[in-house]
């Protein structure tokens, strides 16, 4: 029973339409309420930006959401009332208001209904890291005060049973290997939000290619999750790239990078109908660009005695600038290196 390609692109649809509507009266909020990113030393902008992206990121993934639960529970309960009996745990037991045909209904609350700890403990993560972000772009975190926010959301989605196995039969191992992952994807994401457009655009990359992935295995929720995801960045980069009229900010960087990370642990890159023999290094080549940036600033930053969360202009982007590109079409080979690093993934 494989899931339509409709729903697909209705939830991409539906994320990305949601963040166009939801942008301007966050702007107008963050404008209110002082949640602005000021002019200042490395920032090239001359008047506060609104840093709206994080919340009107999670307002696209939010709404979809809860439209698609409203509408299971809906077709779930029209087709119950007065009809006929049918045979319970069937595709025709979920409704026939035909809001959703019943194979994908049916689909949808049994994956919900198995699934339910972990995607509350993701859902519950990205509030939680939203919040950290927030509060970072507000009150200027101390780092070791930030990196226990994230330490905490990391621990909880692992123990909410979305966890890296590498197949290795250890519950320690597992618990460790997906708090690492998810810390350092979430700053690899934060570190590279410096030029407009590159941390959204490099997010909406990796989230539509572990979409493709999932839905080549049937994994619709997961893929679900990476195509609202994708939408809802995809509705975001109109406000941010090439001229930014709101910038992702702490709250924003913090959530793309917790949602990629968490987008690379769901999927089974091995399966039986893909039985890839390099699937450990999928994740890794399509976040290959955050990924190599961070490492790259990482050291150079050891290596001159830096405190390694200290930023500068030593990343990639603004090394091709230096060389002479514009920030925006060093956006763009950037998100082009990505997309042809991520086409490698297919390969193994």
């Amino acid at each position: 029973m494989s899931f339509p390609l409709n729903v697909y692109l209705l939830a991409a649809l539906g994320a990305c339409v949601t963040v166009l509507a939801a942008l301007p009266l966050w702007r107008k909020w963050c404008v209110r309420t002082g949640l602005v990113d000021d002019p200042g030393q490395r920032k090239i902008h001359d008047h506060p930006i609104p840093l709206a992206g994080g919340l009107a990121v999670m307002t696209g993934l939010l709404v979809p959401a809860l439209l698609a639960c409203l509408i299971l529970w809906w077709q779930k309960a029209g087709g119950n009332a007065g009809a006929a009996p049918v045979v319970s745990g069937s595709p025709q037991d979920v409704g026939r208001l035909g809001l959703l045909d019943p194979n994908s209904a049916f689909l949808l609350q049994y994956g919900l209904g198995r699934r339910a700890m972990e995607l509350a403990g993701i859902f519950l993560g990205a509030f939680g890291i939203l919040l950290v972000g927030v509060l970072d772009d507000k009150h200027e975190l101390r780092p070791r005060t930030k990196f226990a926010g994230q330490f905490l959301i990391a621990w909880l989605v692992a123990a909410s049973g979305v966890r890296v196995t590498l197949f290795v039969p250890s519950l320690i191992f597992s618990y460790a290997i997906t708090i690492l992952w998810i810390l350092t994807v979430i700053n690899a994401f934060n570190f590279l939000d410096n030029m407009n457009g590159l941390c959204a655009g490099l997010g909406a990359i990796g989230s539509l290619h572990f979409a493709f992935i999932a839905a080549a295995d049937d994994q619709y929720l997961v893929a679900l999750i990476a195509f609202l995801t994708f939408g809802a960045l995809l509705g975001f980069l109109p406000y941010n790239f090439p001229r930014a009229r709101a910038f992702l900010g702490d709250a924003g960087s913090h959530l793309v990078g917790y949602l990629l990370a968490v987008l690379a642990i769901l999927p089974h890159f091995y399966t039986v109908r893909h039985p890839r023999r390099w699937a450990v290094v999928i994740p890794l080549l399509i976040l290959a660009v955050p990924l190599l940036d961070m490492v790259w600033v990482v050291v150079l930053r050891w290596r001159i005695g830096q405190p390694f969360y200290q930023g500068d202009t030593n990343h990639i982007s603004h090394r091709l600038v230096r060389r002479g590109l514009s920030r925006w079409q060093a956006v763009v080979v950037i998100w082009v290196a990505a997309e042809a690093l991520a086409l490698l993934a297919y390969l193994c």
